[in-house]
């Protein structure tokens, strides 16, 4: 049965009943008076959601999609008449994967009318196991840590983040033999243009990437310098001024590792005595008003600088020496290549390129997408000679050690 969603049309009263989980997000982004039993009674029973986002200055298609993904998470939670995972083994194609929040909903639509149209064509059973990213990795890596050969494996996993892809004792191990094969790229989006974003070695295939971007409180900068480089924001005088995407651990995790590539350790210890505390993203966008002590920085995925158009004296800036990239991969085991083939070339293709890059804000290395960037917008890509020259997840544990050391010393 399709999950029941709101919309912007609906009165603020009919989407609090209706989900009163819902309430976190209102009060994530201050708009708590929106939620209580008074102006409910009052005026929100009048007042559609559409409304009063536009009074509130908020971005309404973003704010609406926070929604629904709030209600879909917390619905795959306490669903226990659905197991964890739909996959009985008699699947003829098994996908998996982890889904950005921000464009989960759309995203399962399109799958699931391809799938649907797909199976039909070719009379295989297909099998989607696509969980939303921000409830975490776990269940999908406890399965690859049981899996005792690549084929118990889903035929297609598709998720951000490095040290699930790449940690040697779990998926890495399969890849290292060659399980894996990437998608054959005619060409990459002209956004990415002198990027090595296509992997040498042919085991992963990267659709899109969630790009780390600033946002300035030009109230609490004073004086300074707005900080438009990395290099620029672990100087001195941003210590203990920026609040960071810790809780986001795809995106920090690639934070770490794109620093220390560029700055080395010290960069490291620098970025820990900048952090004035960690937020994760559902947060971001409200981050001067989500703690008594005001962050400078922010430190946030693009996607939800959307949701910073309300609050007065920021800036958003798109680092002039790169976004850090969080890429989002995609494995395709080579055993099932011919039968999945059609499925990759879709969650590679123009329509879920367009979703992310559009919907999203994660920019689309599919070269039909037209992305929602910047102009000249730079990229601060770790590149694959980084990533094939060490273990990555025992890496991003010794980085984390270092940068958790240096925020407590400060502390």
């Amino acid at each position: 049965m399709t999950l029941k969603l709101p919309n912007s049309s609906m009165t603020i009263q009919q989407i609090v009943q209706q989900w009163p989980e819902t309430k976190d997000v209102f009060v994530a982004n201050d708009l708590e008076e929106l939620t209580t039993p008074d102006y409910l009674q009052r005026v929100g029973r009048f007042m559609k959601l559409e409304t009063a986002l536009k009074r509130k200055g908020f971005a309404v298609e973003t704010f609406v999609k926070l929604l629904q993904d709030k209600i879909t998470t917390e619905a795959e939670r306490v669903d226990v008449t659905a197991p964890e995972s739909s996959h009985t083994g008699t699947a003829d194609i098994d996908v998996a994967g982890l889904l950005p929040c921000p464009v989960r909903v759309p995203l399962l639509e399109a799958v699931d009318r391809f799938v649907t149209d797909y199976s039909t064509r070719s009379g295989l059973n297909i099998s989607t196991r696509f969980r939303a990213a921000s409830g975490g990795a776990e269940w999908i890596e406890e399965e690859i840590h049981a899996a005792k050969t690549e084929s118990a494996l889903p035929d297609i996993f598709l998720s951000a983040g490095f040290d699930t892809f790449f940690d040697p004792e779990g998926i890495g191990r399969f890849s290292a033999a060659g399980a894996f094969h990437s998608i054959d790229y005619p060409s990459v989006n002209a956004d990415f243009a002198g990027l090595d974003m296509v992997d040498p070695q042919g085991h992963y295939s990267i659709i899109a990437v969630v790009p780390a971007v600033f946002m300035v409180d030009l109230r609490q900068l004073g004086t300074t310098a707005v900080p438009r480089t990395w290099k620029a924001l672990l100087e001195p005088e941003f210590e203990r001024k920026v609040a960071m995407p810790v809780g986001d651990f795809d995106l920090f995790n690639a934070m770490l590792l794109t620093l220390h590539k560029e700055f080395g350790t010290a960069g490291i210890e620098r970025l820990g005595h900048s952090m004035l505390e960690a937020l994760h993203p559902a947060q971001m966008g409200n981050a001067q008003a989500a703690t008594e002590r005001k962050p400078t920085v922010t430190i946030m995925p693009y996607f939800f600088t959307r949701m910073a158009q309300h609050i007065p004296g920021v800036e958003i800036v798109w680092p002039e020496d790169g976004a850090i990239i969080s890429p989002i991969f995609m494995l395709t085991r080579s055993a099932q290549r011919d039968a999945s083939a059609p499925l990759a070339e879709f969650l590679a293709g123009e329509e879920v390129g367009t979703i992310m890059a559009q919907q999203g804000l994660f920019p689309s290395l599919n070269p039909q997408v037209e992305n929602t960037l910047p102009t000249a917008a730079k990229w601060e890509w770790l590149g694959w000679d980084y990533i094939y020259s060490c273990d990555i997840a025992k890496r991003i544990k010794y980085l984390d050690k270092i940068f958790h050391a240096a925020f407590d010393a400060g502390a």
